[in-house]
């Protein structure tokens, strides 16, 4: 596989430079997370003198520097993508290239594969190019530096022009999406600020989005839509396409249960009508409730799918997600397989190069397929195994006394609580109430009553208090969670009492077991 990389000195010249078009004079600029070494993409945005726009995406040519076929090829086909964990990156290809030759910093020039549009001031599209290109990054900032940037009136420079340009016609393009019918959706994806030296976490927290990631999205999606129409028009039956079937009811029945309850109404008869009811489904006491349900939802969706286009018919082409009758990945080919094979799609459509054998075999395109969600499944829970384990280490050092949480189900004997300020979920252990008959769960699961008639529902906010369990601090189930406020009796001392007579529910609340209904 490493004999297959360039040399490490490897340079441009006129001859592999030949059939590129040069952009090194257009101001491109790179926004990414801060520390980001591999640079997969790259924006500008230009004023033409017809009062339209220039924008221009720019994607690391990865694929010029992986030959069809190879070993360097050949393993990056079978790990299908980078897996990255709080503290490292397992990567897809070596570092010479995902972090030197293919990164697109702004130390260097770089080979790309750019997409660029003439957009009107409503971000219409009039006019779309492809080409291999030649670029030379002006900036390589992060999110909160282009944030910045943007907010910053002094700023009148080419790169806070394009921000400002870039954020006034993304704003558009996903106004255009939610009418459509995409959907705004919420995760809890958390960050870790690690010790430089031991990597112990020093804290943890919600990742907080600013304006500059939308900015970013919307143009990662332009790109994405328009080469996959691009591709398809050329290879109807062969193109490397990602769907996401639209969720059944089924999934949805519990939540649109929940928010029932509360008095929401979900309607999930199709992603517009799903969209709008998550808009309505808001607390004026508390607006986290809108983005707990719209968490719960996107739980309710079924993975998306890479899928070679022969394979299926038309219409389960469709990203319900997205509300795009067609998609692809094309802006990632540093870190995700699917996209190198986009970009030879791409290349041969636009005759730059000839599509490789192995993309003309749908058996073949099928294989590539499968593994790729396989990867990409075992890479997420990877992702997911590695914020849970340094949960623990934070907490182990870290206990939390009482901070703000929510309630996300109810069960038997538990509560899921999810805690905002860290962005990660916990069970509240009331088994010691429902052993001695004291709590009133109702039918539909989404009330329950305790000790000191105390009633509880889905999506309250409660405190919580969350440490590591003695002993157990290399168990990724190791954090404990215990509720604060309400206080209920008898429940604070069941979690900690020992062995003695006075400890546990019974003593603490002077009840026989039996005493109330479940």
């Amino acid at each position: 596989v490493m004999a297959c990389l360039p040399p490490s000195d490897w340079k441009m010249t006129p001859e592999n430079t030949q059939g590129r078009k040069d952009l090194r004079s257009v101001p491109v600029m790179s926004i990414d997370p801060p520390g980001c070494k591999d640079i997969d993409d790259a924006l500008h945005c230009t004023r033409l003198p017809n009062g339209n726009f220039a924008v221009g995406v720019h994607i690391a040519d990865v694929s010029y520097f992986v030959a069809p076929g190879s070993a360097l090829d050949e393993e990056a086909a079978n790990r299908s993508t980078s897996t990255y964990l709080v503290q490292r990156r397992l990567d897809m290809l070596p570092k010479l290239l995902t972090e030197t030759l293919c990164s697109l910093t702004s130390t260097s020039d770089h080979f790309a594969f750019s997409v660029t549009w003439e957009l009107t001031p409503q971000a219409d599209i009039v006019a779309v190019d492809f080409c291999r290109s030649i670029i030379r990054s002006v900036a390589a900032l992060s999110y909160q530096e282009a944030q910045n940037i943007h907010d910053d009136p002094r700023r009148k420079d080419a790169v806070a022009t394009g921000i400002r340009d870039l954020n006034s016609l993304a704003k558009q393009l996903r106004s255009k999406r939610m009418e459509a019918g995409a959907l705004l959706l919420a995760s809890t994806e958390v960050k870790f600020v690690l010790d430089a030296e031991s990597a112990d976490p020093l804290d943890v927290q919600m990742y907080q989005l600013k304006e500059t990631h939308a900015l970013v999205e919307e143009f990662m999606l332009l790109a994405n839509i328009t080469v996959g129409k691009k591709i398809l028009r050329h290879y109807p039956t062969l193109s490397l396409l990602r769907r996401h079937p639209s969720p059944s009811r089924e999934r949805f029945e519990p939540l649109i249960a929940a928010a029932a309850s509360r008095g929401f109404t979900l309607c999930v008869d199709d992603s517009r009508a799903l969209q709008q009811s998550l808009d309505a489904s808001t607390d004026k006491d508390d607006p986290y409730i809108n983005r707990i349900v719209r968490i719960l939802a996107t739980r309710c969706m079924f993975p998306a799918q890479y899928f070679c286009s022969g394979e299926y018919p038309q219409g389960e082409w469709h990203h319900y997600g997205l509300a795009a009758p067609i998609y692809t990945h094309f802006t990632s080919p540093i870190r995700r397989y699917a996209d190198i094979v986009v970009h030879r799609l791409l290349a041969a459509a636009i005759g730059v190069a000839p599509l490789p054998e192995a993309l003309m075999d749908k058996g073949n395109l099928h294989d590539l397929s499968e593994n790729m969600n396989r990867r990409h499944k075992a890479a997420q829970n990877a992702g997911r195994g590695s914020t849970a384990f340094h949960t623990v280490l934070f907490f182990k050092e870290n206990p939390a006394e009482a901070e703000d949480a929510y309630i996300l189900r109810i069960l038997e004997t538990r509560l899921i609580v999810l805690v905002p300020r860290f962005g990660i979920e916990g069970s509240i252990d009331l088994k010691p109430l429902a052993d001695h008959g004291l709590l009133n769960r109702d039918a539909d699961g989404h009330r329950i009553t305790c000790p000191g008639n105390i009633k509880l529902r889905v999506f309250d906010k409660v405190q919580v208090g969350i440490r590591v369990a003695e002993g157990q601090a290399a168990h990724r189930d190791a954090v404990l969670y215990t509720l604060k406020r309400p206080l209920i009796p008898g429940l604070e001392e069941a979690a900690v009492g020992g062995g003695g007579k006075k400890t546990g529910v019974g003593a603490a609340l002077g009840k026989r077991k039996g005493g109330g209904s479940k």
